[in-house]
């Protein structure tokens, strides 16, 4: 008789807990920026993942890391209150070519698995032909 009450207390413990989860939560805009086709030179490779904290106690992010050393990431340096919204940006170094980048959010949200957040971006850099003007154009017989 005794194990049973016992037993339903826990349970009944374990059920009030679960059921009133309070902390940090973490809402992003968008989890994945597509830059699109990009021109070296041209674009500087920055973005900006908006952010707001949805829960009901201060959202702390403890590191921001990316997949590669091309992409810096920069992530808020002061708690985030419930209800305030704040971003991180990234920075990709422009290299030519398909852009396909993971940057790993840790902090204490409750509502991400371990608090962890993976953003991606996305895209292709291009480098722009320069014509001189100082080149002959190529002339064509019967033009």
């Amino acid at each position: 008789m005794m194990k049973n009450l016992l037993g339903y207390i826990a349970v009944l413990i374990l059920s009030v807990s679960t059921y009133g989860q309070t902390g940090p939560k973490i809402e992003f805009k968008e989890e994945t920026i597509n830059y699109g086709e990009v021109v070296k030179g041209v674009d500087d490779g920055v973005r900006v993942f908006e952010f707001t904290n949805t829960g009901d106690a201060p959202l702390i992010i403890t590191n921001v890391k990316s997949s590669c050393g091309c992409t810096v990431p920069t992530k808020p340096t002061e708690p985030i209150m419930p209800g305030k919204s704040d971003k991180i940006e990234v920075k990709y170094n422009m290299n030519p070519g398909p852009i396909s980048k993971t940057i790993t959010v840790e902090s204490n949200a409750i509502n991400k698995p371990n608090g962890v957040i993976p953003l991606r971006i996305k895209g292709t850099v291009v480098i722009k032909e320069v014509v001189s003007p100082l080149q002959k154009k190529k002339t064509f017989p019967n033009s």
